[in-house]
């Protein structure tokens, strides 16, 4: 089993327990140059909000896309995009990824910015 393969049996176990739940979920991923951000609908088929260093709006305002900075202006902008969707409260879905640097980065200020989870 490969790195790439343990990451997504470690995901696929926090989604199932996600999808018992029945909240929103706030899914991320991440690459070396990159981090992305959705909130996905309870029925796991619909996209509520997005962003990710991909975008040009939060592009222009950084010097590099794969850093904690940069996961932290993701962060922000997840959380005011799902506020304005209407949603306040979401389960957290780190993809497999260990919860530390841009992934706790994003998580944190997702949650200074007014997100519950």
């Amino acid at each position: 089993m490969n790195k790439k393969q343990s990451r997504l049996r470690r995901a696929r176990r926090t989604r199932a327990k996600i999808r018992e739940l029945g909240v929103p979920r706030l899914s991320v991923h991440r690459t070396a140059q990159h981090i992305y951000a959705q909130v996905i609908g309870p029925d796991g088929g619909s996209v509520i909000a997005s962003a990710s260093t991909v975008q040009k709006d939060l592009v222009k305002s950084l010097k590099a896309t794969g850093n904690v900075e940069a996961a932290k202006l993701v962060g922000a902008a997840i959380a005011d995009k799902a506020k304005t969707a209407g949603v306040t409260k979401v389960a957290f879905d780190r993809s497999g990824f260990r919860y530390h640097g841009r992934v706790k980065a994003l998580a944190d200020a997702a949650r200074e910015t007014g997100l519950e989870f």
